[in-house]
């Protein structure tokens, strides 16, 4: 059995292609997803790659959340579909409420660009459990409108329940509360993060690490027990 992992393309996305390049380096089948289409094509997982989806003219993410796909994407991931927001796909599964808390503009108002340095806090995700708690790694980072907020409730809850997945190390570089990173739903089966680890998955590039491909290891595991 081969994973199929789609990889859905909204006007401005930036990042599909890198996306389903990871997908195929880890072993599994990428499948590319129109934004306007509802049917998923019987795929095993779906990766929001990251971008600029309609150019972030409302809120990063606010218009994407109302795209055709992404009806069934909410109602398959409640129903368990594992599904993976990097960056601007983070910004969606927040919009969508599959994720709590929102994404605003970076606290220094600026773009930002460069390896970033980040703690594991939660290996027992569909998505992360080729990392170990507490593993440090280096992804590629980029981003305007990144910083991770929600509220004090939200945060302590969050917290309490090993929810945490991914947080900053030595530089906060967007303002995140509590060096937030990247969180997990509470079947573990949606994750979202800013930085990007397709970004990261060949020596040739990116950081120069292979950081980022546990990420699509870890899926194809969880699905096809590789």
């Amino acid at each position: 059995m081969t994973a199929r992992i789609g990889v859905v393309t909204f006007p401005g996305s930036l990042d599909d292609r890198d996306t389903q390049r990871a997908i195929r380096l880890a072993g599994a089948e990428p499948v590319a997803l129109w934004h306007k289409d509802k049917d998923l094509h019987q795929v095993d997982a779906v990766v929001l790659p990251g971008g600029f989806s309609y150019g972030d003219y409302l809120r990063a993410g606010a218009i994407s959340r109302f795209s055709p796909v992404m009806g069934t994407v909410i109602e398959q991931a409640k129903a368990g579909l594992p599904v993976l927001g990097i960056c601007n796909g983070f910004q969606v599964l927040t919009e969508a409420h599959l994720l709590p808390g929102a994404m605003l503009g970076n606290d220094h108002l600026h773009f930002i660009c460069r390896d970033q340095k980040l703690r594991v806090e939660n290996a027992d995700t569909a998505w992360t459990a080729d990392y170990r708690a507490g593993q440090e790694i280096h992804i590629p980072l980029k981003n305007m409108d990144g910083r991770y907020v929600a509220d004090e409730y939200t945060l302590d809850q969050l917290e309490a329940e090993g929810r945490v997945a991914f947080r900053y190390v030595d530089f906060n570089p967007n303002g995140s509360q509590r060096d937030i990173a990247g969180i997990t739903n509470e079947a573990g089966n949606v994750v979202g993060l800013m930085p990007h680890p397709e970004h990261a998955v060949e020596p040739l590039i990116g950081t120069g690490r292979t950081d980022g491909l546990p990420f699509f290891t870890s899926i194809l595991k969880k699905l096809v027990g590789a």
